[in-house]
Parts: C-alpha cells; structure tokens; sequence
C-alpha cells in the first residue's frame, strides 16, 4: 500500500461521519476564531504581540525585475505606524496624480514597520523630488522606473520579523523543559505547516463586517461598490474557515481524500486527483495543497471535487447555500484556496523578556505566500495580546485588506 492509500485508510470517511462532523461547525453568521479547530492542539503559552511597530516588520518580495524605463516611478517605501491607503494617498499628493494612478499590491498593517512597493503614473514627467516630502515616517529605500502599474495581489509574498514580548507558559515560568516543547511545535509548524486560515483583519474590527455583509443579502440596499465587494469576500472568507476547521478536527487537513482537487504551492492552479503515484510525495513535500472551496458561481472551467472529496465539501458548506446562491446571482465566480500554509525559512532565536521576569522574547523569521496571514501561523503556537491603543475605532472595518499580514 503506497503511501497515499495509507493516509486514506487511516482516516476513513463515511458520509455518517462526515455529517457527525459538521454538527459541531462553526456558528456561521458569527466571526468567532476560538471555534476554529487549531491543527496542533491549543497551545499553552502567551505573549504581548505588537508591543510596538518595530516588533512586527513586513516586506514585501517582488516578483518582477523593474526594466529601469516606463511611464511608471516604482517607490519602495518604509512606512512606521501608518496604513496603506493613507501611504497611497500621500504619495498621489507629492507626485500630483489622481489616486487612481498610483498602484500598490495590497493593505500592509498600520502597527508595524511595513517595506512595500508603490507604483507612480507619470507620462512624460520627471521623476518628483523626494526632499519634498513632508513624512519623516516614510522613507525611500528605493526608485526605479518601469514599463506597468503595479497590481493588486503583484507581489510573491512577503518576508515577516516578529519579536512575541514576554512569552510565559500557562504553568508560570518558562522552563528549559517548556521550551524544548514550544520548539518541537515550531518545527512541526516548519515541517507540516498549519490550516490556511483568512485572519481577522479580513472580517473587520471585532468581525463587524460579517453582520453588514449578511443585511446586505437580506435587504439588498445599494451599497457602495468598496464596500459590496468587502463584503463578498467577508462571506466567503469565513464559509472557507468554517469548512477547513471540519477538515481540522477530521484530522486530514492537510491530507488526501479520494476525489481531492489539489492546488499548486505558489500558484492559483488547481488540478484534480488523477491517482499517479507522484502525488503522495509531492503532497508530502509540500509541492501540492488540498484546496477548499470559495464560494460563488460554479460556472465554466470549475475544477470539482469527486467522490468522499465532494460528499465533504458539500456537506460542509451547506450551512452556506443561501450565501453560496447570492454570490451566483451577483456573477462572483468561485475559486479554491490551499488548506495548508507552510512557512518558508523559519528560523527563531530566544532572548531574555525585555520585562525582566521569568518569562523570554522569541524572534522569528519567516517567509509566507501572497494571499495569507501571519497571525494564523503564530495561533497555532502562541494566544497573543495586543496592547490597547487610545482612540481605535472601526475606522478600518470598510477597508479590504491583502491578506499578508
């Protein structure tokens, strides 16, 4: 029996099961992550996140070589403490454009230390003077010029530097023996990744954006076009979630069913089960991911599920249907999203807390896909704590975020 049989007969699945299963989902209409299954157990440790903008520092990784002419400034951006669109905005006023005219791959979070591109239309203009610039918390690391705008979602992924403050174990002081077992999760993690989670900063502040998105299905209003389209993939963002944490407590998450359409690692290309012997230690590599459903239309060149795969992702979606149905009718097209996200070159170093007790600081070093959030790696190891911070609101509840943070 090839290693692919195994996986699949040690987890047998019966449609009984499958429906046992699904009565413990989610509740749907509710963003509620202490409900999703975590792939590794709940873990017993906390720290401080965030403690300040310098403990969470994001790049960006750039896929193109820039060709150095063009219509277009490319600016790579350092920005402390502010958000992107603001960064968008700013740099539209400096160059004075429209804001349509500058371009950039997606959202970065406000409270970090964020390196991102941004792209400037300027036909037949010199390049601004950057000594104009009135925002000491932004600096230029670099310009060159190129032949296209840059796109939303065009970048490879984004290289991530975490410093979790005052990491203490659920026990109290953070022994070497609880520290050799924190390890063994972070190389678990490295090896075999973790369920591919949309994080929080996808559904709003406090998930408010789940409620809006479902009054707008049920009184349809006109909407902002910003906004229907956050709202969207709010609904469909959390269907995912809800149907991977099946997958999770099932335990094959991150395995084979028979029927399974895989996604490519890196790429948006889905391909079904076709039974080569190759898939097994392409899956086991890392080279291939089971994929999940976003809903919508399943309209032409739909790549399904068959057999177990499809019986599961049925039945764990059909809490769903009349969100499934809307999506439909507003011609939103469906997609798949891999299960599983590992990361790349993960390395972590410890040091003492900063607060001077038992507890330590833990550095890492990680590199993630477009599409997909560090915060649903560091769960699967760590409860975080943000500090608080005077005067938020839901000022960013209607912002659609990228997904790489």
């Amino acid at each position: 029996m090839d290693g692919r049989a195994q996986q699949q007969a040690s987890h047998p699945m019966t449609l009984h099961s499958i429906k046992k299963d699904i009565m413990n989902q989610p509740v749907f209409n509710q963003v509620d992550f202490a409900q999703l299954a975590y792939a590794y157990g709940q873990p017993d440790w906390h720290a401080t996140f965030k403690a300040s903008p310098e403990d969470f520092t994001v790049t960006e990784l750039n896929p193109f070589t820039l060709s150095g002419e063009g219509e277009h400034l490319w600016l790579f951006l350092e920005k402390r403490g502010e958000n992107s669109e603001w960064l968008a905005g700013e740099v539209a006023k400096w160059a004075g454009v429209a804001r349509n005219a500058v371009g950039m791959a997606g959202q970065k979070d406000r409270h970090a230390v964020t390196r991102q591109w941004l792209s400037v239309q300027l036909p037949g203009r010199e390049n601004p003077d950057w000594s104009s610039w009135p925002h000491p918390q932004v600096r230029l690391l670099k310009a060159q010029r190129h032949l296209r705008k840059l796109q939303t979602g065009g970048l490879s992924g984004n290289r991530f530097e975490i410093c979790l403050r005052s990491l203490k174990s659920a026990v109290g002081d953070f022994s070497e023996a609880e520290k050799s077992i924190f390890e063994s999760r972070l190389q678990q993690i490295a090896q075999q990744g973790v369920p591919n989670y949309f994080g929080a900063q996808r559904f709003g502040k406090g998930g408010n954006n789940l409620p809006k998105a479902i009054a707008m299905l049920q009184a349809p209003r006109r909407v902002p076009r910003h906004k229907k389209s956050l709202y969207l993939s709010t609904l469909r963002s959390w269907a995912f979630n809800c149907a991977l944490s099946q997958r999770v407590m099932q335990g094959n998450w991150n395995q084979a069913l028979p029927g399974e359409v895989f996604q490519l690692a890196g790429s948006q290309r889905c391909f079904a089960d076709d039974a080569t012997p190759e898939l097994a230690e392409r899956l086991r590599s890392g080279d291939i991911h089971p994929s999940g459903v976003l809903i919508g239309d399943l309209g032409r060149g739909w790549v399904s599920a068959q057999g177990p795969a499809l019986a599961y992702e049925q039945q764990s979606l059909e809490p769903f249907q009349s969100w499934q149905q809307a999506l439909a009718g507003m011609r939103v097209e469906a997609d798949r999203r891999a299960l599983r996200l590992i990361p790349q070159a993960l390395h972590w170093q410890w040091q003492p807390s900063s607060a001077r007790d038992e507890s330590l600081d833990l550095h890492l070093q990680f590199e993630l896909p477009v599409g997909t959030y560090a915060t649903m790696l560091l769960r699967e190891f760590c409860h975080l704590q943000e500090p608080h911070r005077a005067g938020e609101g839901e000022r960013d509840d209607d912002k659609l975020d990228d997904g790489k943070s």
